[in-house]
């Protein structure tokens, strides 16, 4: 009995030599030696504030990414199945439109369009009968692969963020283990329908949002725990810098509350087994053959962490348990409140700042 076990084992460890071996990694990881992370300690110290947030819709809004208001203050989300869900104030939700695609990034026109940032279908807008039209697949001549984060001008311009033009939505994980700058910072000018490359050689670049004076706009860099800065008025103007580095976790949405305040939600904390797994890209290969189940996967956590213009830290709201509120994708404030979007669960949080004074 025990031979034949042994024999079963010695076959085992062969197929997955074999396996490893045979199957070719669709990745060609670079090294990556992450600086040492914060730790939450003082602005960034934990506290369970987000365990008092609302959730708003359930399970009609199903991987809620991101929201957008419109003029009459109804809430407008994506879900997983490409359909843009409208709720109104007294919580009933229907569908408004339908991408057929993923739906990301949201961001109403002047004209009260919803442009729409689809990770399959580019960059899209929808009027308000919910007819979708397409303004751009690509952008000097490199299709979008993962349209994500959006933010729009007074003056009409859009902003918005490619995240890879070599891996798809789905593919996320292959753009965090490759660790190389596949993403775009863009700009759409309606008027002449033209598509400007405002940055390239980004790491999967993510929320997209306006200063107050939108004199620079900001763009999350998810896979390098950062925001970077690119300046659209004065001295230096054209050229980009780090805005915030070395964040606690994943920065995915940020949003601007037009008087100075950037909410950024972190979608997981840092863990230290990847920042060291980083610098090995042939561990990278291996893994990046595990089946999608083997692979692993963040712990549950909530963060959003309110930053000025300056790029400081001045609040930090958590759920530690994640359970309630973890995996946040997207911040963004309306009527005294703040909304909060999740891919990995249902309904969008709403919490009351005014409970945080």
């Amino acid at each position: 009995m025990i031979k034949k076990i042994g024999i079963v084992l010695f076959i085992i460890i062969v197929l997955v030599i074999v396996y490893f071996t045979a199957v070719p990694s669709r990745i060609d990881p670079a090294a990556y030696r992450p600086p040492a992370g914060p730790g939450l300690t003082g602005v960034l110290a934990p506290n369970e504030l987000l365990k008092n947030a609302a959730l708003l819709g359930g399970q009609r809004l199903e991987g809620p990414e991101d929201v957008a208001f419109d003029a009459k203050g109804r809430l407008y989300t994506g879900t997983g199945n490409g359909e843009i869900v409208r709720v109104s104030g007294n919580g009933a939700a229907e569908v408004f439109a339908e991408t057929k695609g993923r739906p990301l990034g949201l961001h109403f026109d002047a004209l009260g369009r919803l442009v729409v940032c689809d990770a399959y279908r580019g960059l899209l807008s929808i009027d308000g009968e919910g007819r979708v039209s397409t303004l751009a697949v690509s952008a000097e001549g490199v299709p979008f692969k993962f349209a994500n984060g959006i933010d729009i001008s007074g003056a009409g311009t859009i902003y918005f963020s490619d995240s890879s033009d070599t891996f798809y939505q789905k593919d996320y994980l292959c753009e965090l283990l490759e660790a190389k700058p596949h993403g775009r910072l863009m700009s759409y000018m309606p008027k002449t329908g033209k598509t400007s490359v405002l940055l390239d050689d980004l790491y999967f670049p993510n929320g997209v949002a306006l200063s107050e004076k939108e004199d620079f706009v900001v763009v999350c860099e998810t896979f390098r725990y950062r925001l970077t800065r690119f300046w659209l008025r004065g001295p230096k103007r054209g050229t980009s810098e780090v805005f915030i580095d070395n964040l606690p976790g994943f920065p995915d949405g940020v949003s601007s509350d037009g008087s100075g305040t950037f909410w950024i939600a972190l979608f997981a904390l840092r863990n230290d087994l990847m920042d060291t797994i980083h610098r090995y890209p042939l561990i990278k290969k291996l893994i990046s053959k595990l089946p999608r189940f083997f692979r692993p996967e963040p712990a549950s956590y909530g963060l959003v962490l309110a930053v000025n213009e300056k790029g400081e830290i001045i609040r930090s709201l958590h759920e530690p348990s994640g359970t309630h509120m973890g995996g946040i994708t997207s911040a963004r404030t309306h009527g005294g409140r703040l909304y909060l979007g999740g891919m990995c669960r249902e309904g969008v949080g709403v919490y009351e700042l005014e409970s945080m004074q």
